[in-house]
């Protein structure tokens, strides 16, 4: 008789959910809420799909008690979210907005209620616009003290009860695609000397957000970064493609690991980057480079590459017409990045643990007659994502917990409301939530810590 084994994780692996204050919270304007700059962004016609904007989005403000629930129903234990910095402070520093305060106590409570940790990341690219306008957002130095002062604020408010602190959400996106090439607010396409101070800006208020968390998060508190980490699969498991794709994952995220993990810019990208290298003082990688408990990790796809033929450290390949895709064009369907990704960041940033707090998958989800969302691509593509990180553990490398994005339906950036990354269907008519086929799928193996 055969038997099955089911691939299991291990007995304390965080299984959750991920979503973002902007993209579901709505209420843009409530409560002593200003405008971020993703609110200002969607103002201007031809930004967003369908002018889409996020003041109403999913009005989790509103039904974050029913949310609570409905997760808890699914048994997640574990939610990453983020705060919204101007729902806190609507001038971007100076006065606490109390109401703001009082929502996320109130969110946090009804978590807990339902079982659920919170995993709270301080900034998922909802800067006030007033600081935009004010200074230039993060093309000014002055965003660093500004931040500062909010990250002492939240972690001081919520650090009785959040234990489990995230910095920054994938700076790349709030930087070089924000400044450099428009596509997110602010929209603007700046000089790439400009574009890399921005991102320098962002290392120093992570530097600033792991300073507030060891003096202000209590007992058992742990804080990490999240990156959008590039990564490259080789084509082949042979030495010479493995190391083709450590050559590439060290050039391409040279500009993170390097200030982070090693307290310096990497030369090749100092020399590389030349006259538009960002101006930096000595002691700035002092407060970059404190260590943290681990590394996030948001990974949907990659690129595969493979040994050079011509002397280069790596060639990349370039995908055929048709190669299978999710809906949203960006996300070539890779599950070997779930390996490959933590192995590489732990063998070459040297970090202690890593979770994938973003992994997911845009589609264009129609409920069937009966209203239920059959989204077997989904769970397909989620079951063979999760195998390569089952495999990765197998092989030592110490990933700790997964969080799929998205717990429902959201407010997707420059996509609108047209692309469904949710494992709960949301009917922004009447923001009813029904669990798709996937969301019945993640809650057993939620529950059995393993693939079912």
């Amino acid at each position: 008789m055969i038997t099955h084994q089911k691939p299991t994780f291990p007995s304390d692996f965080v299984w959750g959910f991920a979503t973002s204050a902007p993209q579901i919270e709505g209420a843009g304007h409530d409560d002593g809420k200003s405008p971020s700059v993703w609110d200002h962004f969607a103002s201007q016609l031809g930004k967003i799909h369908n002018n889409d904007n996020l003041n109403v989005a999913c009005q989790h403000y509103r039904y974050f008690k029913e949310d609570a629930a409905l997760m808890g129903s699914l048994g997640t234990k574990n939610y990453r979210l983020s705060i919204a910095w101007p729902r806190i402070l609507p001038g971007g520093d100076g006065t606490v907005n109390q109401k703001g305060v009082d929502f996320y106590h109130r969110l946090f409570d009804a978590l807990l209620e339902n079982g659920i940790t919170p995993w709270v990341t301080m900034f998922h690219w909802d800067l006030p616009q007033v600081l935009e306008d004010r200074f230039g957002g993060w093309r000014d130095r002055r965003i660093v003290e500004a931040f500062a002062n909010y990250a002492d604020t939240i972690v001081k408010a919520y650090g009785d009860r959040v234990k489990n602190w995230i910095t920054l959400n994938e700076i790349s996106c709030f930087t070089y695609y924000a400044y450099g090439t428009g596509v997110k607010a602010p929209g603007l396409k700046l000089p790439e000397g400009i574009v890399n101070q921005t991102y320098h800006h962002a290392l120093l208020s992570h530097g600033q957000a792991v300073r507030a968390v060891r003096e202000h998060g209590g007992a058992g508190a742990r804080v990490g970064l999240t990156d959008n980490t590039l990564v490259g699969v080789p084509v082949s498991e042979t030495d010479e493609d493995i190391a083709a794709a450590r050559a590439y994952f060290i050039e391409a995220n040279c500009r993170t690991i390097d200030p982070i993990f090693r307290g310096h810019y990497h030369p090749d990208y100092l020399q590389s980057a030349g006259a538009n290298a960002p101006r930096f003082l000595a002691d700035d990688f002092a407060l970059i480079s404190q260590p943290t408990d681990f590394l996030g990790m948001n990974l949907y796809s990659g690129l595969f590459v493979r040994a050079a033929r011509n002397g280069a450290k790596y060639e990349v390949l370039g995908f055929p017409p048709s190669y299978p895709q999710a809906d949203n064009t960006w996300q070539k369907i890779m599950p070997q990045v779930l390996y490959w990704g933590p192995r590489l960041a732990v063998e070459l940033c040297g970090t202690r643990a890593v979770y994938i707090t973003e992994n997911g998958c845009g589609y264009d989800d129609v409920p069937s007659a009966d209203g239920e969302v059959i989204d077997l691509h989904r769970r397909d593509l989620l079951r063979n994502y999760l195998g390569e990180l089952h495999r990765a553990i197998l092989d030592g490398v110490p990933v700790k917990g997964y969080f799929l994005w998205s717990f429902m339906d959201n407010f997707e950036w420059e996509d609108g409301y047209n692309r469904r990354f949710g494992a709960v269907y949301c009917n922004y008519r009447t923001f009813k939530r029904t669990p798709k086929l996937s969301a019945r799928w993640y809650s057993k193996v939620m529950a059995s810590n393993s693939l079912v």
